[in-house]
């Protein structure tokens, strides 16, 4: 069984559920996708790192990776731990891992992104999002990126909703790449 197969099998039987489900949007869904129960399992996690580090390049160079909070953090260190095991089989030097805060911190440093003193001005990255809807989320968190030096070269999801977040996207000048999208779950009932 190929990686993308064994992960689609693995978050239609841990993340999808098809239920009534109020979404972070806003907007209420007959389905639901809780990709935190796949990524945070070791196989899971594995497996999403090594596939969005393969669908990197279709979005341009990079020097990070970026996941907004909560469940693009885990995707970001997964990519992140991918890039260092493979460095010496591709070539490319290891990518960092940023967290991008939903809102500042009220203490402490009060950053909206962690690990950016491994980032040099104007480097360019990925963000990584687990579930696109509308594309809000992403959008917020691209000009949290943009305030702490960083160039969003594009996003790399594990799932697009296909409920207008590609198009948000793409009409804030940024590329989408998925893993799957909601029509992947289909002969799961979907």
């Amino acid at each position: 069984m190929s990686p993308r197969t064994r992960l689609l099998d693995l978050l239609a039987s841990l993340s999808y559920e098809r239920r009534r489900v109020n979404l972070a949007s806003g907007r209420e869904s007959d389905f639901f996708i809780d990709c935190k129960q796949t990524v945070l399992t070791a196989e899971g996690h594995a497996l999403a790192g090594q596939l969005l580090l393969e669908i990197l390049p279709r979005l341009g160079p990079c020097e990070a990776v970026a996941g907004v909070e909560l469940g693009g953090c885990p995707l970001a260190s997964a990519v992140s731990l991918t890039s260092y095991l493979q460095a010496d089989k591709t070539g490319h030097p290891p990518l960092p891992a940023l967290y991008v805060r939903k809102k500042a911190k009220d203490h402490g440093t009060r950053r909206t992104v962690e690990g950016t003193r491994s980032l040099r001005p104007g480097a360019p990255v990925v963000l990584l999002e687990d579930v696109i809807t509308t594309g809000g989320s992403s959008l917020a968190a691209i000009e949290f990126l943009r305030e702490a030096g960083a160039q969003v070269v594009g996003i790399a999801a594990l799932v697009d909703r296909d409920e207008g977040g590609r198009e948000a996207i793409e009409a804030a000048g940024f590329r989408l790449e998925s893993l799957y999208t909601r029509h992947d779950f289909q002969p799961y009932g979907g």
